[in-house]
């Protein structure tokens, strides 16, 4: 291959040049969002799955759509609120313009936005961002930042040691193996429902061990591939495989602490 079109392949993949953008998306959607969140009168509609959505929700995945519009006309797009358009492109952003809407309709600030980038169908930039707090993580599976500086997870080994996070205490039992999750939650040193795209926020800056989901849709999911990985964390499905796309997710610490507890959970 001449140098000129390995130059120019290395470019088409490297996600670099879509870090500054995707701050960008960011920041606009965090404006948008962050006056609604304080909003006494916003109305809360209940979709088609039971699950709630506000004009927030839907604005600022608009304001996103027509950024990347008009920025990338021939990238795809996957959005919860407004569907897929050109999914098959070699880039795709996957857009949760509220992960957390639960939260965010009863004033707890545990939600964010969830961005991520697709490469060829796999995840290689992404971020959490909650804007009321202002935090911003962004990972591109090697390095994570927390507002521009580099944060890592902590490196536990033992589940007793570990601070264990879960969004919805009863969703294990809908899902998956229940009296396995019972189990592993019981020897864990800390368990709380710091749950959401928080709660792998809070994994990936080192102030968690495990953050387990039993259940999730791909724009939960695909943002957090890069950021767990880059802060030196694993993340996969509740077997041990690919985590994206899938149905259910799970983010440890370490590589000894996560085979730790994908035993526990397939017993």
């Amino acid at each position: 291959m001449c140098f000129v079109c390995f130059v120019g392949n290395f470019r088409a993949m490297n996600p670099d040049p879509y870090r500054a953008f995707l701050i960008e998306l960011a920041r606009r959607s965090g404006d948008f969002i962050r006056p609604l969140a304080a909003e006494p009168g916003l109305t809360v509609e209940t979709k088609a799955d039971q699950s709630p959505v506000t004009a927030a929700d839907r604005g600022a995945e608009e304001l996103m759509r027509a950024l990347i519009g008009k920025k990338f006309p021939t990238h795809g797009i996957i959005g919860e609120e407004f569907g897929s358009d050109r999914p098959d492109a070699d880039w795709v952003w996957v857009l949760d313009p509220i992960d957390g809407t639960k939260s965010f309709i009863t004033g707890v600030p545990l939600w964010g936005t969830l961005i991520a980038l697709l490469h060829q169908g796999q995840p290689v930039l992404g971020c959490i961002h909650q804007p009321l707090l202002n935090q911003l993580v962004v990972g591109d599976g090697t390095v994570t930042t927390l507002n521009g500086q580099p944060v890592r997870c902590r490196k536990s080994v033992r589940v007793e040691d570990a601070t264990l996070l879960t969004s919805d205490p009863f969703n294990p039992g809908k899902y998956q193996d229940d009296a396995a999750f019972q189990k592993l939650i019981a020897r864990a040193k800390l368990v709380r429902t710091w749950g959401d795209c928080y709660g792998y926020l809070l994994v990936a800056t080192g102030q968690a061990d495990v953050m387990l989901d039993p259940i999730m849709n791909p724009w939960d999911i695909a943002a957090l591939v890069p950021v767990i990985r880059g802060a030196g964390g694993v993340i996969t499905d509740w077997r041990g495989q690919s985590p994206y796309p899938a149905e259910s997710t799970l983010a440890a610490a370490t590589p000894e602490l996560h085979a730790a507890v994908l035993a526990a959970l397939n017993r």
